[in-house]
């Protein structure tokens, strides 16, 4: 895994942007309220709660992080070592596997497919297994997602309740001048916490995680055809041409060619 430099650059980048302009205009100290930051922050984790589970939530957290980590597997070269590995069983034998499994660090889904195939599991059931894995981890991940768009949707909810909350508490108090000051201050910094949480972190990593789980979920079924296929001992040159029907249009191989 590599850092994900579009990720780690647009997000800290767009809160440095904003950090800058409040710095040119005035205070830091002015845009922190602490009433704010807990109905805003605590509001919307508790809410987002009630959607899901701890579990789920807790779960989500090892997958959110992987969104600023970026895999070297790109599915147009996973193609093309599936079909070298394709051809060399071809001609040396499915047991050959062994010693690929044994002298490399591969991805752990790729490792049980090929181990899958080195136990003489029939192809059908492989497919099936291997597929039943590959639904059971885009659960996970769609769910993860969900939880990001969940605090998206919370995140500008909060800020409004905090804004109703302090324009009630100024209202209140129109006879004590010294009140009205930190009553607009929650109704103000409530609806910006809310507004920055939802479409500078909540949304845009949503985003990511659901493009990453797209790719690896690309990237399995890879293995899966390719698991498949040398299981069945077929020849690679049809393997290609399955590849070629999961890969997009730009990124198709020519291991033949």
């Amino acid at each position: 895994m590599n850092l994900d430099f579009a990720t780690i650059i647009g997000l800290f980048g767009s809160f440095a942007v904003i950090t800058a302009a409040v710095l040119i205009g005035g205070s830091v100290t002015a845009f922190y309220n602490l009433p704010s930051v807990l109905i805003v922050l605590g509001g919307t984790f508790l809410v987002t709660t009630m959607s899901y589970s701890i579990f789920e939530v807790i779960r989500s957290q090892k997958l959110i992080f992987r969104t600023l980590f970026v895999s070297r597997n790109k599915p147009a070269d996973v193609a093309f070592d599936m079909l070298e590995l394709a051809e060399r069983c071809r001609g040396k034998g499915i047991l050959k596997l062994q010693d690929f499994l044994g002298g490399s660090e591969k991805n752990s889904f790729q490792n049980k497919a090929l181990q899958l195939v080195v136990d003489g599991l029939p192809a059908d059931d492989l497919n099936r297994i291997l597929s039943h894995e590959l639904r059971a981890m885009t659960s996970r991940h769609s769910s993860s997602a969900g939880i990001l768009h969940r605090a998206a949707e919370v995140a500008p909810a909060m800020g409004l309740i905090g804004t109703l909350v302090g324009l009630v508490q100024m209202l209140s108090n129109l006879n004590d001048p010294t009140t009205i000051g930190p009553a607009m201050a929650v109704a103000l910094l409530t609806t910006f916490y809310g507004a920055v949480l939802a479409n500078m972190f909540f949304s845009p990593l949503a985003s990511k995680l659901e493009r990453n789980s797209a790719e690896e979920v690309l990237i399995n079924r890879i293995y899966i055809a390719s698991a498949t296929s040398i299981g069945r001992q077929e020849n690679p040159r049809r393997l290609e041409m399955v590849l070629n029907t999961l890969l997009p249009p730009t990124e198709r191989v020519q291991f033949y060619n």
